[in-house]
């Protein structure tokens, strides 16, 4: 009988591996079906014909100079008007966007950002804040967030700009001394990170006086640029493989110690509001509103939940504000007459006060600054390119791209685009006159994205950057050092490969 039940139960056991095997094939075929079907569609749209196994369409700019790359996107938005498709390793087809009339379909809606793509890789470092987050979390978030950049919050920041331009004009005036040229990115980043600290925690460090090679700005730099190198190579796409790598190892240990930096502040700041309340502040910042906010159920938000809204936001309040500044000083550097206009402007306001303060009341007289920003924004992409998934299909120029597809905002292209903007590598910045915008459609230009998501902390970036601009411009003449030529850098932030070195010469005027 033994010997009976084994061959019967041996019998099953063969029968059942049989079954699951023919299972696991028809999967498989179904699988490659699908598959197939997926690449004989996207491979039949406008694009990059020249396709390999397992690089898909990257291995056409995968080692070269950003420069090089920026050509070759370039090349491909002047084939192809509206957009075009770029295959990012065999399995990841991705739509770049780089038109108004393709842009305003992903940005007028709600449609979230991809989880299966490049903001996947960020999530271990910025966990689902505003950045990432999508569905109902992102709207209950970004409900209970807006009150932090509500105009009487943002009012009382220009005395922080202030400050944070005098310690900054203070070192510059060092290098002028002694006739020698800054690095611009360094400077300006740990200004921008001494801002946001100051405005968004009420944390005062010292940061801008701790040298050039702060660890928070440096944490932040490598991530960003990781987090955009990961994206350009498939193999690394997967989570144990990446982890298994140096670039991994160090990743996880840059984001175990920018969490430690925002968790420390979220500490602190409790252990003063069970002390002392809100009350006793003369205005709630962006930390407070996140440990106060509750939503309509009277529920507050996690403490991961505001750790990770910490560290977005400590990185979008710093880094990219710190790009932008910095490009537009390269390009007012490179533009005598352009800086000679912006200077006259500035001269205007503060000339005969009896500080060099930029007043609230006056952020609207900087009218003409304010296109230079623009323009400088425009030319240099400080976030160089955004992501949407969609959720119900879509039709652009004609073709119909279905449900879960992956689009890409290529800023890069959409503000370079010669259908849309005339000259587009030119420093132009009369092109952002009202009279010279009125015929453009509004998604010509989105810096800070558009629609639903738009950037929330948009207006605080722009105050910033007006305050800080129009504090160095009054009081140097800035000209580029020529000894180190400036080349761009594409990461998750707009960067220069070896700085931006500049001389600052003390401005005499009749006063």
């Amino acid at each position: 009988m033994g010997v009976f039940s084994y061959v019967r139960s041996l019998s099953r056991w063969r029968g059942a591996s049989l079954l699951l095997a023919i299972l696991g094939m028809m999967k498989l075929m179904q699988g490659i079906i699908r598959y197939r079907r997926m690449f004989k569609f996207y491979n039949s749209l406008p694009g990059e014909p020249d396709f390999h196994w397992i690089w898909g369409n990257l291995h056409k700019i995968r080692g070269k100079a950003t420069e090089v790359r920026m050509e070759y996107m370039d090349g491909l938005m002047k084939k192809h008007k509206y957009f075009y498709r770029l295959w990012q390793g065999a399995f990841r087809p991705v739509i770049m966007c780089c038109h108004p009339d393709s842009v305003k379909l992903l940005l007028k809606t709600s449609e979230p950002k991809p989880m299966a793509g490049a903001y996947q890789f960020a999530v271990p470092w910025l966990g689902e804040g505003l950045l990432i987050a999508s569905g109902q979390r992102w709207a209950r978030s970004r409900r209970l967030l807006t009150p932090a950049f509500h105009f009487d919050i943002l009012k009382p920041y220009m005395e922080v700009y202030n400050k944070a331009a005098d310690i900054l004009l203070g070192k510059i005036a060092r290098y002028e001394e002694k006739g020698e040229s800054f690095e611009v990115f360094g400077h300006i980043s740990l200004c921008t990170l001494d801002v946001i600290l100051k405005c968004a925690m009420s944390f005062d460090d010292n940061i801008q006086m701790k040298g050039e090679s702060h660890p928070y700005v440096v944490a932040v730099n490598e991530l960003s640029e990781m987090w955009f190198e990961r994206g350009r190579n498939p193999l690394l796409y997967n989570d144990f493989v990446f982890s298994c790598t140096k670039m991994g190892r160090r990743f996880k240990q840059q984001c175990d110690f920018v969490h430690s930096v925002s968790e420390n502040l979220i500490k602190k700041r409790r252990e003063t509001l069970d002390r002392e309340g809100p009350a006793n502040k003369k205005y709630l910042d962006f930390l407070d509103v996140l440990l106060t906010a509750r939503d309509d159920a009277g529920d507050g938000l996690t403490s991961m939940e505001i750790r990770n809204e910490v560290d977005t936001f400590l990185f979008e309040g710093h880094d990219t504000t710190a790009s932008a500044i910095s490009w537009i000083l390269y390009s007012l550097a490179t533009h005598a007459d352009i800086q000679d206009k912006a200077q006259a402007e500035v001269d205007a306001i503060l000339d005969g006060k009896d500080s060099e303060v930029i007043d609230w009341s006056e952020l609207p007289e900087l009218s003409y600054l304010a296109c230079v920003i623009k323009e400088g924004m425009r030319l240099h992409c400080p976030v160089p390119f955004i992501q949407r998934q969609l959720t119900q299909p879509t039709t652009i120029d004609g073709t119909t791209l279905p449900k879960d597809t992956v689009c890409t905002v290529h800023l890069l292209n959409l503000h370079h685009n010669p259908e849309v903007w005339e000259d587009p590598w030119e420093f132009k910045p009369e092109r952002f006159y009202p009279e010279h915008m009125k015929d453009k459609d509004n998604y010509a230009f989105v810096p800070f994205s558009a629609g639903p998501r738009n950037c929330i902390g948009q207006h605080f970036a722009m105050n910033e950057e007006k305050v800080l601009l129009a504090r160095i411009l009054h009081r140097y003449r800035l000209e580029i050092d020529s000894a180190y030529p400036v080349k761009r850098k594409v990461a998750a932030v707009m960067r220069s490969m070896t700085g931006i070195r500049v001389f600052a010469k003390l401005r005499q005027r009749n006063q």
